[in-house]
């Protein structure tokens, strides 16, 4: 049991109780029973908020921060990123997981979707370092032989590695890079196991063009008409959209998750935020991965997120509570963690211990303002993730092994180009 002492939350200093993985009591008032047997944290001068939802990443790709910078999306992928990752195995792929999780643990994020290779050493990760994900069997079968996708349906009937942390989806990476057939295919597992598909969709303008030239739809009407777009689909990017695609999307109850930066550096377009809300879509936010972004730190994803979503707004800008809410509850919501991303009795323990003496929050007029748009991840003292600390203090165990491991790993990696 931990128990948040004088912690601000809601304009005022508070308790927090938590009991297990849930917060069990929120209260300006603590009696004996609340404390006895509790780690007391004294949380003078520190706020309390949401963790980060991450719904949209691909971890292991830190390795490639830095690399290959200021190609159109295509070129990158083709002549650079592509070439690359030939060379992953397992070793490379954990110390560039590795390196992610450090960065999404200390910018405040608890929870990642990962559309990325080597699934198990990615779960072995997560497990390890005590956060949540959703690890994508990733699909592509324009880069994978007939075997080995064979050999990934069967991995996600068999439910393998899941645990209360840790969850699996289907990832068809784009319908550029899979069949009709291997997207239906995709479409009937994840309905048969009940499992998340999510997917890259409408990113650029070009991936729009190419659909239409081909299938004489856009990307939205293709993965309609093949059954894909349904409450189970999580889409990311969603930059292009026609009037009849916002239509198509909000009625088949789907998902969209945003990356404003990665979008904005490769010159993939800006995402309409407001008016995907305006149609009813459900909208979470996420980082994509380092090598196009180029960092992880949801809490400058979700600055960004609210910039160009005030351009876009016209008189109908979204407020600051949206803008969080977007950041933490809606990526929870839409991986089906339904009691979380919010500070609430009931709700997953996960939260973030704020510094309210970091120079962004001062003066303090307005904390969640100050949070969105004046302060930086550097505020954050602590994160708490399934009712236990994985941050304390700023410091992660084994953190400066970590950034060491990875440093090696790219060296080695590039030297087998």
């Amino acid at each position: 049991m931990i128990v948040l002492k004088s912690v601000y939350f809601q304009s005022k200093k508070t308790n927090v109780v938590i009991k297990g993985n849930r917060f069990a009591l929120i209260s300006e008032e603590l009696s004996q029973a609340d404390v006895d047997g509790a780690e007391v944290v004294d949380c003078d001068g520190l706020a309390i908020f949401p963790a980060f939802y991450n719904a949209h990443c691909h971890a292991a790709m830190t390795l490639f921060r830095g690399y290959a910078d200021d190609k159109p999306l295509f070129e990158w992928l083709n002549n650079y990123i592509w070439p690359i990752e030939a060379k992953l195995n397992d070793y490379y792929v954990e110390a560039g997981s590795r390196l992610a999780v450090l960065e999404m643990i200390k910018s405040g994020t608890v929870f990642f979707s990962d559309m990325y290779y080597f699934r198990e050493t990615t779960m072995k990760v997560v497990e390890e370092m005590g956060i949540r994900a959703t690890i994508g069997v990733t699909i592509a079968d324009a880069l994978t032989p007939d075997w080995q996708l064979n050999d990934h349906f069967k991995f996600l009937e068999n439910h393998t590695g899941v645990s209360d942390r840790v969850q699996l989806a289907v990832m068809p990476h784009a319908i550029y890079t899979n069949t009709a057939k291997t997207l239906q295919k995709c479409v009937s597992i994840a309905t048969s196991e009940q499992y998340k598909l999510h997917i890259h969709l409408s990113e650029t303008a070009k991936e729009v063009a190419d659909c239409i030239q081909e299938h004489s739809c856009t990307p939205v009407e293709y993965l309609d008409s093949l059954g894909a777009l349904n409450e189970q689909c999580i889409a990311a990017h969603c930059v292009h959209f026609t009037e009849n695609d916002f239509r198509l999307f909000a009625n088949s109850g789907a998902s969209a998750v945003v990356n404003p930066c990665s979008n904005l550096k490769l010159q993939s377009g800006i995402p309409n935020v407001v008016g995907l809300r305006e149609a009813g879509i459900p909208v979470a936010l996420g980082t994509d991965g380092a090598s196009s972004n180029n960092n992880l730190d949801m809490r400058e994803e979700m600055k960004v997120l609210a910039l160009i979503a005030n351009v876009n707004a016209g008189d109908n800008r979204l407020s600051q509570q949206e803008i969080q809410q977007i950041a933490t509850e809606a990526g929870a919501k839409a991986y089906g963690l339904s009691e979380a991303g919010r500070i609430e009795v009931g709700c997953l323990a996960d939260c973030l211990l704020v510094d309210m003496n970091h120079v962004g929050f001062c003066p303090n007029n307005n904390v969640v303002s100050n949070w969105i748009y004046g302060a930086n991840s550097e505020a954050i003292r602590s994160v708490i993730c399934n009712g236990k600390f994985v941050m304390k203090n700023r410091h992660i165990d084994g953190e400066e092994d970590i950034v060491k491991e990875a440093n090696k790993a790219i060296a080695k990696m590039k030297s087998e180009l």
